[in-house]
């Protein structure tokens, strides 16, 4: 051939490769209402940024017929691109090849994609659209799937990794996802499971269906691990760029920073009222949130899953910071197991990448009952303070209401590390609160009084006015400041300014041994 043919037969393997498994399999695709690979990739991407690697690459299987069916890239699209001018690696499953199943050669592409974003030092984004293994090739693609998890372990707090679940993921397919950041599912579309429906029904004889077993709303709701459920494909690709802009390429850069139009002295008068008279009264956290960070704009994270403590990304002063806030809303914002678990995993990955943690603080303590005992509250539970204790980052920490007993101390205390820590004029700090710290101190005392239900509510007073108030804590410099709520935002901003550069260390090891 000459130069003409030849550059006519690349255009023409080109093009045979943009079908992938064919036109009728892409209708197929859009009659589920989803989209394919190379649509999700122009979707995610910088428009005109995607550079494709191994196009051409093929399987190499000769066995059950296979070797009449072959395919230009092999199931999965991989390469790089941009978002917002930033450098990204992504590979994407394509469901109209062999139903996206993973073989050797498949394998080896987002293998090599994942080594690629580890040396240059870029995040790596996994768009899931698969049956699973392809059982033709047996063990090869056993092998394919073990060493992308093995990558996965190592780009661990080393390059974010963000995975998006658009169709089935199942069996062993689901670890890769597990390993990475940050999950996102799409509604009726997508699913995750280790064994299917069928297999349940056989073993444990349970009647459940795919969307109850595996399905996004499970998922975001009550296994905690899916971080958000899309209303569609369309919604998903939007909540990855969204959330991509405010974490650093990789673990040796500091988060993004962008131009603030929010003034940082800027009052919120509010938020003087907004803790109700009564201790025991709700109010709902995100409103504190909204109103101090830049624009009220709050990103957040897991929000079905343990809403009683809130987790998600925001900026300051055009600086991105992580967010944790117990919820008064949600069960009096009490820590329990799941949102022990979701605040660790949050504040470990911010500590990993950089992003300094600002914790808003009202809770009572730690959930009572046999099913949180069984279930290993103390074990779980040490997982929140364990994340604290060891996080190097800028921890900035206001406390609005209640800071009880143990919580108290794991949220971000002065005690395990906190940079700065603020209270409110409405902070209560204590062992515990008056209800049920009075009857232990002067409940004797009290049956001798002629009237000893008055008795014990001029003790909760006194009790509140010398004991579960935050001029307590400030005495002793556990709290740095007692602030006007109005003033919050700006306080915060000059906090996360004075602590950027700080330098905390910990102890020369090969890692620690998290209560997992």
């Amino acid at each position: 051939m000459n130069t003409i043919e030849r550059l006519e037969h690349l255009k023409k393997l080109r093009a045979d490769a943009q079908l992938g498994g064919g036109q009728k399999r892409i209708d197929k695709q859009h009659a589920l209402g989803r989209l394919t690979a190379r649509e999700r990739i122009g979707m995610l991407l910088d428009p005109g940024s995607f550079e494709e690697f191994d196009m051409f690459k093929t399987h190499r299987c000769t066995d059950f017929g296979m070797e009449k069916q072959k395919y230009p890239g092999d199931g999965v699209v991989t390469g790089h691109g941009t978002i917002d001018g930033r450098i990204v690696y992504v590979f994407a499953q394509d469901f109209t090849v062999l139903g996206g199943s993973l073989s050797e050669t498949f394998a080896e592409k987002i293998c090599k994609v994942m080594d690629l974003a580890m040396k240059n030092g870029a995040p790596v984004i996994g768009l899931n659209d698969s049956g699973g293994a392809r059982i033709q090739e047996g063990i090869e693609s056993l092998a394919g799937y073990t060493d992308i998890f093995l990558r996965n372990v190592m780009a661990s707090g080393v390059i974010p990794q963000l995975s998006a679940i658009f169709g089935p993921c199942a069996g062993g397919a689901v670890y890769s996802p597990a390993l990475t950041d940050f999950v996102v599912m799409v509604k009726n579309n997508s699913y995750m499971f280790l064994t299917g429906p069928k297999v349940v029904k056989s073993v444990t004889h349970e009647d459940v269906t795919v969307e109850e077993l595996g399905g996004a709303d499970m998922h975001a709701s009550r296994s905690g691990v899916s971080d958000y459920a899309a209303q569609s494909g369309v919604d998903a690709i939007a909540y990855l760029r969204k959330l991509i802009s405010f974490l650093p390429q990789n673990n040796m850069e500091n988060p993004p920073s962008c131009s603030c139009s929010d003034p940082i002295d800027r009052r919120a008068e509010e938020l003087n009222n907004i803790i109700p008279e009564n201790p025991n009264e709700a109010y709902d956290m995100k409103a504190i949130i909204h109103r101090t960070v830049d624009n009220g704009d709050f990103f957040e994270i897991k929000e079905a899953f343990a809403p009683n403590l809130i987790v998600g990304f925001a900026r300051y002063n055009g600086m991105s910071v992580g967010i944790v806030a117990n919820q008064p809303s949600h069960y009096s914002g009490v820590l329990d197991i799941d949102s022990s678990i979701k605040g660790a995993r949050f504040v470990r990955f911010c500590d990993c990448f950089n992003i300094p943690v600002v914790t808003f603080v009202d809770v009572p303590g730690f959930l009572p009952g046999t099913a949180q005992e069984y279930g290993g509250v103390i074990r779980n539970g040490a997982k929140i303070l364990y994340a604290y204790a060891e996080a190097t980052i800028p921890k900035v920490t206001v406390i609005t209401r209640k800071a009880y007993g143990g919580a108290y101390c794991v949220m971000s205390s002065k005690h395990l590390r906190g940079d700065i820590n603020y209270a409110w004029p409405t902070a209560e700090i204590a062992v515990m609160g008056a209800k049920g710290a009075v009857p232990i101190l002067y409940g004797r005392q009290a049956k001798k009084e002629a009237d000893p239900e008055a008795f014990l509510q001029d003790r909760e007073k006194e009790y509140q006015d010398t004991v579960a108030n935050p001029y307590v804590a400030a005495q002793r410099g556990y709290i740095d400041d007692i602030i006007e709520p109005a003033r919050t935002r700006t306080r915060i901003v000059r906090a996360l300014s004075l602590v950027q550069n700080k330098r905390d260390t910990n102890p020369m090891k090969k890692h620690g041994n998290i209560p997992l």
